[in-house]
């Protein structure tokens, strides 16, 4: 059983972000943990296979996507106990990792992304309910100068909205998203690396383009609750593969046996 106030503290989280679509947890990995994370990454996706797409403007959008969580840098984070234990209070049942997936906004070279929600792709992806999250973590500083994210603060109380296909991009319906822009209000997240965003599959979000000279890259864990699996298979999404989380000290662990093995 949690401790008094740590069930307190969990109480509180779930109110918020039943109430406004999203909680801030600062600082939830530590600045070491995210230097492992970012070294990882610059060295493994500058050789990978991503995937790219362009916003209205013709700016690129790069992403690497993952839809299990193995034993690599990026599944020890997407299945970390102190994400899965927010994650299961805020949904209230026990989740699996749906997807997961680095955005990678260059400096100067990072597109935008159009209002959207997150359940306007999953729902045709065949999840009934909208009984998901998602937690983005900040690898770099998320600046408003850097296109850091855009929420509608309790936008998710809207429900799904239709998503059409503008470009190479799904975008939420947009005479619905005018009159939303006008009903909530709009809030930019400022993010130091190893901060983290856990937000609801309705709540309305974008970015800008980063036109900046800062590199602005993201980690971002989706889960979906157990009962919650799609009943057909549209995409490379949520296997359904039962999630076993890793103790908090698993990232550092990682990064000692690299080390010894005489790793980078």
């Amino acid at each position: 059983m949690l401790p008094s106030h740590d069930i307190c503290t969990a109480r509180m989280m779930a109110e918020q972000f039943h109430r406004d679509g999203y909680i801030l947890v600062p600082g939830l990995f530590a600045t070491d943990e995210i230097e492992i994370l970012r070294r990882e990454a610059e060295c493994d996706l500058r050789s990978s296979r991503v995937l790219t797409k362009t916003d209205q403007a013709g700016n690129k959008v790069t992403l690497k996507m993952w839809a299990d969580a193995g034993d690599d840098i990026y599944g020890l984070i997407a299945k970390n106990d102190r994400i899965i234990a927010i994650v299961e209070k805020l949904i209230g049942e026990k989740i699996y990792l749906y997807s997961s997936k680095m955005i990678m906004k260059n400096a100067r070279d990072g597109g935008a992304w159009e209002w959207h929600q997150d359940y306007g792709y999953w729902y045709n992806n065949g999840c009934l309910m909208p009984d998901m999250a998602s937690c983005m973590i900040a690898v770099d500083r998320n600046l408003i100068e850097n296109g850091c994210l855009q929420v509608l603060h309790r936008s998710h109380n809207l429900g799904r909205q239709d998503h059409i296909r503008v470009g190479e991009q799904f975008v939420a319906d947009p005479e619905r998203v005018e009159a939303a822009t006008a009903a909530f209000e709009r809030k930019h997240i400022i993010l130091e690396p190893g901060d983290a965003l856990f937000f609801h599959c309705n709540l309305l979000h974008r970015s800008d383009a980063n036109t900046s000279d800062l590199r602005r890259w993201s980690f971002i864990c989706s889960y979906n609750a157990e009962h919650n699996r799609p009943f057909k298979t549209m995409r490379d999404y949520g296997h359904g593969e039962k999630l076993r989380s890793v103790p908090v000290d698993s990232i550092r662990d990682f990064a000692a046996r690299k080390l010894k093995g005489g790793g980078r």
